[in-house]
């Protein structure tokens, strides 16, 4: 009966593997990093993934917790209840609804370039998005709504520098003699 051709050989060292970085990558695997800070802050380390999440109220299985109402042909229809579970965390659970609840910053800004290409061109042409458009100064060749968003969005962006650029033109220089 013949043998296995691996069996018989000798093992080798492989040194063109990286030792460390595999060791790495399989912790990495074994044992993930949990983004949400309350739920990690709240994780124990020696009771199961369910066990955890279940301690905290949270889903495990959206089938589970959520049933869907399954129509029979004959006899009664029957609720299928989910199974209640005891939350012995429910600090978490209020801690993600109370960030949830919080409104979300706007966080986007504008280049300066851009900054400078709007006030140059309300400076200049005020509210007249065509004039926009033919001033030599678009380099972009952008056309009358596409400079009107610009403005708008540099509204939005930055609301009380457009208001301190805006006072500042409607307000008359003193004439100096």
């Amino acid at each position: 009966m013949p043998k296995a051709k691996k069996s018989s050989k000798r093992q080798k060292f492989d040194y063109n593997k990286d030792r460390k970085k595999l060791k790495k990558q399989f912790l990495k695997k074994c044992k993930p990093r949990i983004e949400n800070e309350q739920i990690r802050n709240a994780w124990d380390e020696r009771k199961s993934m369910a066990r955890n999440l279940q301690d905290m109220g949270l889903a495990l299985d959206p089938n589970r917790t959520l049933p869907i109402k399954k129509h029979k042909l004959l006899g009664k229809d029957r609720e299928a209840k989910a199974p209640v579970a005891i939350v012995t965390k429910p600090y978490v659970l209020d801690q993600m609804e109370e960030e949830a609840s919080l409104p979300e910053k706007d966080c986007k800004t504008l280049s300066s370039d851009l900054i400078e290409y709007v006030q140059y061109m309300i400076r200049e042409h005020k509210d007249d998005c065509k004039a926009m458009a033919r001033d030599e100064k678009n380099y972009y060749q952008d056309t009358p709504k596409q400079i009107r968003r610009k403005i708008n969005e540099y509204k939005r962006c930055h609301r009380q520098h457009y208001d301190a650029f805006m006072g500042s033109l409607a307000a008359p220089q003193p004439a100096v003699q």
